[in-house]
């Protein structure tokens, strides 16, 4: 039996290489921009709730990332993340990068040594769902 305590490699990906519906991402990236969208305070629940829009990209492109909660107090302008199973979400027709609770978003350990291509931006390109009859 192999040894379980073992680990493989997680495999990244770029930004450019993202498509809609696709899940399981591995991505290292900058945090180009980050503003806040929804912010509500503890209910009769108690619970928070904050919500910020972040431009993230690498050396291939950028891509919005939905950041939720204690995500926001991570995606800081010129930080370097670490997003592991990240999933993209579609949002009016663009894509958006989002990590749930399977997912972890952390700060790298060193920062990137990329410069981020920002005329690349993968949520502005707009899809359509085409159902295709046989």
């Amino acid at each position: 039996m192999a040894d379980s305590g073992a680990r493989r490699q997680p495999t990244f990906t770029k930004v450019d290489q993202l498509r809609p519906g696709t899940h399981g991402h591995n991505l290292l990236l900058k945090v180009v921009d980050s503003k806040m969208v929804l912010q509500r305070g503890g209910g009769p629940q108690g619970r928070h709730m904050r919500i910020a829009e972040c431009l993230v990209g690498d050396e291939t492109g950028i891509i919005v990332f939905t950041a939720r909660n204690d995500q926001v107090d991570v995606m800081k302008p010129g930080t370097t993340v670490d997003l592991r199973n990240a999933k993209i979400d579609m949002f009016k027709g663009s894509m958006r990068l989002a990590v749930d609770k399977w997912g972890i978003v952390k700060a790298a350990e060193s920062p990137a040594d990329f410069t981020v291509k920002e005329d690349n931006n993968m949520s502005l390109i707009e899809f359509e769902l085409v159902t295709v009859v046989e």
